[in-house]
């Protein structure tokens, strides 16, 4: 299959470049200009230029592909994290992002399959209820543009094409966010976020990366993708080790709830993986955080 990965730089997309790649599929790169064509280049795609928001450029840029597969995203650093500013840009690739690409697709007839990204944190408190893709969102702040994307991109299913919307959970590896938060976890901050007995959906990269390429044989729909779901203690004592610490601090969840987007967070969210696995036969290589995720 010819293959377009957008966003193949990121954390999400490097793996998800080197799987296709391994599985024997053709892969290219979106490059959105000449000086980004070396760090494409280096995850091993075929670097195409083109935009993320100008149909024009994104159409030329999807011809000759079967399928697409949007990862792209702008996670804003600890200090700008907290506020809706800092996730203006994160924002804009998803939403006016998404509805580019659909425009886009809509030029090019050979290109059927288009899948993209999108995060579990949209749904809400549900205690210890397991949470499948039907399950009630609660959409505030930073995390509702994922649904439009999602929206944008569900249109196209009508169309003939099939689209594929994932919902990820929290990617948890030795990226730079997670190294962040281990760091500063050594000085005291903490690594839950709200009650120790509540319910969390985290993934590897690495499995979320063959989650979605499994998602290329699945007939359209939204698919939650993560790995089992823990307590919310079970994850923070497996950062705790890889960051040194003998005991994770928790911020309770009364204080998170008042604490804007961090409130998000503090949800208690025990999602289920089953449609995707039932529909493709994916499971996580690392099911249950450990050593290996880090």
């Amino acid at each position: 299959m010819r293959v377009m990965v957008i966003g193949a730089t990121g954390v999400l997309g490097r793996p998800l470049v080197r799987r296709l790649l391994a599985e024997g599929h053709e892969v290219s790169g979106l490059a959105r200009g000449e000086d980004r064509v070396a760090a494409v280049h280096a995850t091993g795609a075929k670097p195409v230029t083109g935009s993320l928001f100008d149909v024009d450029s994104l159409a030329g840029a999807l011809r000759g592909h079967d399928a697409v597969v949007n990862v792209a995203t702008r996670i804003p650093d600890a200090r700008h994290a907290m506020t809706l500013s800092g996730w203006a840009e994160n924002d804009r690739l998803r939403i006016e992002g998404s509805r580019t690409l659909a425009a886009a697709v809509r030029r090019v007839g050979e290109l059927g399959i288009v899948v993209q990204e999108g995060i579990s944190f949209v749904y809400a408190d549900g205690g210890d209820t397991e949470l499948d893709e039907d399950a009630p969102l609660a959409l505030r702040g930073n995390i509702a543009s994922s649904t439009v994307a999602h929206a944008n991109v569900a249109e196209l299913a009508d169309e003939s094409r099939t689209a594929i919307r994932l919902r990820i959970g929290l990617l948890v590896s030795d990226d730079a966010m997670t190294t962040a938060m281990l760091a500063a976890a050594r000085r005291g901050s903490p690594l839950i976020f709200g009650r120790r007995a509540d319910w969390t959906a985290a993934i590897h990269p690495d499995d979320a990366a063959a989650g979605a390429i499994a998602a290329l044989r699945a007939p359209s729909g939204v698919y939650n993708l993560a790995a089992d779901p823990v307590r919310k203690r079970e994850l923070g004592e497996a950062m705790a080790a890889a960051a040194g610490v003998r005991r994770p601090h928790a911020l309770p969840k009364w204080l998170a709830n008042r604490l804007g987007l961090m409130s998000v967070l503090a949800r208690s969210q025990r999602v289920v993986s089953t449609r995707l696995t039932e529909a493709t036969g994916w499971r996580p290589e690392r099911p249950t955080p450990g050593p290996s995720w880090f």
